[in-house]
């Protein structure tokens, strides 16, 4: 799975970052994620969303999800709050899983 994090850059991202890449570790499933702001997805779609299958916002920015959805060709969907606060890997990684069919 390739995820792109659409985020505030912040500390949490990395923590939930970390988590993520453990959690598919474990269940020996392949990875590739990539944290960025919201800002750098918008003013350059074409540089990201051809290298992955989804785009996750955090809850902090997630006002700006519709945006995404309207330039990106593929899914993007909002990281549910409590999840992100507790870095809840599963329920991310389902996430991802439920957006891309994959």
């Amino acid at each position: 799975m390739r995820i792109l994090l659409a985020c505030g850059a912040g500390l949490s991202t990395s923590i939930l970052m970390k988590k993520i890449e453990k959690y598919c570790e474990s269940q020996g499933e392949e990875l590739k994620i990539n944290a960025v702001p919201v800002g750098d997805i918008v003013g350059n779609v074409d540089a990201y969303q051809n290298d992955y299958d989804c785009v996750l916002i955090g809850p902090q920015v997630s006002y700006r999800l519709d945006e995404l959805k309207k330039v990106l060709s593929i899914p993007a969907a909002s990281i549910p709050s409590l999840d992100y606060a507790v870095g809840n890997a599963d329920k991310v990684m389902e996430l991802a899983h439920k957006i891309t069919g994959k």
